[in-house]
């Protein structure tokens, strides 16, 4: 593994017009596109597949081959979309990639479309930062104007439109399918799956769907070629990652590191805990994964390593909590969220979530009964995997994790309840299909 910290999308973060054109091209920026352009658009999609790239919103699949999925000569039109709709609690990396380095961005979804053969190219961000969706549009307009956009891009015959469309503020606009329905100008709710974006996504043709992070990565993999992309990281889990460290440490933010490097490391860059404090619990990827406790700060942060602990890399926005946070009260906020969030269009989540909030407000309040602490893992298992897209399984992921962690806390919150507001759960009857 390379040396611990190794800043290459941010390596130049510290420019103070980076953000420009100008200043974007000083770094060396848009020396990939030409040299992309003379190649296959085939060759390309081959050379991600070979860096073992993964995708950097969440679910880690392969880049290279989710993009080789998209028929070729299908005579359909292509779409690629970038997924900026970074809203998982705890996620702070998108953003500030966006502010930094929009021409990045921009230079890669040019790539990237060249080789999945899209003319047109959408880049979908959070309607809450309206900063962010600012520069990214004074980014494209600067880009068509210096011909890296538009028709017959530096004479390579290849046409490009890119469209920066602002989001409403869902969170399950964060789901593809979701956010290709938002797109559409329909509510955003998940799509039934199959058929899969890359045959059937925006407007029923096939369209990649990726995160901001992931195609940032492009114009590197590109100048720099896939032995140097894998000297990062690990050969499951090659590359570098842009983390954001955030909680109670001595200086949040963002930090860029090889895959496979441990969050104490990632601890001691972020000074370690506030005040000398310990750290309780700690989340790899936003609140949507299972957390970890201190035992865990020395398990590699990458893709597998994760999985064998019981959690997911996500996002890769490291959460750290000390000892000063009560289990039970922030899984009920994360539960509160989730369920104000969810789209309502499948049963397991619409009303899993607010059965799963509902008991954990009991505890919270000191309220609990003991057979509640069984019953919110059957709950949990009822949703986990029934749901139409993963809001539902992100729901049913904190409470397992933090009981089978942290369930002296739970147990110490249950006693005779005093307000039945909310039905004892010896009243509950749950099933797949529905609560009653």
């Amino acid at each position: 593994m390379a040396t611990p910290l190794t800043p290459v999308i941010t390596a130049h973060w510290d420019v103070p017009d980076l953000f420009t054109l100008d200043g974007y091209r000083r770094t060396g920026g848009y020396r990939a596109l030409p040299k992309a352009l003379a190649m296959d658009p085939d060759a390309i999609i081959g050379t991600v597949k070979d860096t073992g790239l993964r995708g950097r919103g969440g679910a880690g699949f392969p880049t290279g081959l989710k993009w080789s999925f998209v028929p070729q000569g299908d005579g359909k039109p292509h779409y690629l979309v970038v997924n900026a709709d970074e809203s998982e609690p705890g996620a702070c990396k998108d953003v500030p990639i966006m502010m930094a380095n929009p021409h990045a961005l921009i230079e890669g979804v040019i790539i990237s479309s060249y080789a999945i053969r899209a003319n047109h190219a959408f880049i979908y961000i959070r309607g809450e930062v309206p900063q962010a969706i600012r520069r990214v549009a004074a980014a494209v307009r600067e880009a068509e104007q210096a011909g890296y956009i538009g028709t017959n891009i530096l004479g390579s015959g290849f046409d490009l439109r890119v469209t920066v469309h602002s989001g409403a503020g869902a969170y399950i606009c964060g789901e593809e399918t979701a956010l290709l329905d938002s797109l559409e100008g329909f509510r955003g709710q998940p799509r039934l799956k199959p058929p899969f974006p890359a045959v059937a996504g925006l407007y029923s043709v096939p369209t990649v769907v990726n995160n901001v992070e992931t195609i940032t990565n492009i114009p590197w993999i590109i100048n720099n070629g896939v032995e140097w992309f894998r000297l990062f990281g690990t050969e499951k889990s090659p590359g570098f990652k842009v983390f954001a460290v955030s909680g109670h440490v001595v200086r949040p933010g963002i930090y860029e590191a090889p895959l496979g490097i441990t969050m104490r490391e990632l601890l001691e860059y972020a000074g370690g805990v506030r005040e000398g404090g310990r750290v309780k619990f700690w989340i790899p990827g936003g609140s949507s994964v299972p957390m970890l406790n201190e035992d865990h700060l020395d398990t590699p942060l990458t893709y597998e390593a994760m999985a064998e602990a019981g959690t997911m890399l996500g996002t890769g926005t490291p959460m750290v909590f000390d000892d000063t946070i009560s289990v039970v009260k922030s899984v009920t906020r994360w539960l509160e969220f989730y369920k104000h969030e969810s789209c309502g269009k499948c049963t397991p989540c619409r009303e899993g979530t607010y059965w799963i909030t509902g008991m954990l407000e009991r505890f919270e309040q000191g309220h609990g009964a003991d057979a509640d602490l069984d019953l919110l893992n059957e709950v949990c298992g009822h949703i986990m995997g029934r749901s139409f897209c993963a809001l539902g399984d992100a729901a049913a992921t904190p409470y397992p994790a933090a009981v089978q962690l942290f369930r002296d806390e739970f147990v110490s919150a249950t006693r005779t309840p005093v307000d039945e507001t909310f039905p004892p759960a010896a009243g509950y009857v749950f099933s797949a299909v529905g609560a009653r």
